[in-house]
């Protein structure tokens, strides 16, 4: 009876030491500075806040796309080894192979969001703001949503307004 009340005691006090000791932690990697999370924080919001510098048109946009894009959606977007960037249609199902830039995205700057973390696929992050406004208009373009002079900066793309957009429902609208 004395020893499992000497054992608890003996448990209670190796967990309060445990919980005022230092955490020091394994001594692994180093404190991140903000300037290196700044350039990982790329979030960019529906109403544009978070949209680099920089602008891009469509004439830009289909020589880089040319170069770096055509291997895997196809000439003009049609589709190839990875998804077409052009509807076929109105989304009737939930099949995604229905969905695209013109019939499902809700927001422009989705899109350029879109565009600057994941391609192109091989390479993500690596093509410069210039880059991605280029594409994302050319994108647009050949959506049919906007016209083929139009430059795309941080003021004119969050004002694409693109045909789904009104088919979400915004789980915290006041931060739009």
């Amino acid at each position: 009876m004395y020893t499992r009340k000497f054992a608890g005691i003996a448990v209670l006090l190796a967990l309060g030491a445990c919980a005022t000791a230092p955490a020091d932690g394994p001594n692994l990697g180093r404190t991140v500075t903000p300037d290196e999370i700044a350039g990982w924080d790329t979030s960019v919001m529906p109403n544009g806040a978070g949209l680099p510098a920089g602008s891009g048109t469509a004439a830009q946009g289909a020589k880089i796309y040319a170069q770096k894009c055509t291997a895997c959606h196809g000439e003009n977007g049609k589709g190839g080894s990875a998804a077409a960037l052009l509807p076929k249609g109105p989304i009737t199902s939930i099949n995604a192979a229905e969905k695209s830039i013109g019939n499902f995205w809700p927001y422009a700057s989705t899109l350029f969001d879109y565009i600057r973390r994941a391609m192109p696929w091989q390479q993500p992050r690596t093509l410069t703001s210039d880059e991605v406004y280029a594409l994302t208009a050319y994108m647009l373009l050949l959506n049919k949503l906007i016209g083929e002079n139009d430059t795309m900066n941080a003021t004119t793309l969050p004002q694409v307004r693109m045909p789904n957009r009104d088919g979400f429902i915004v789980r915290f609208p006041n931060r739009i």
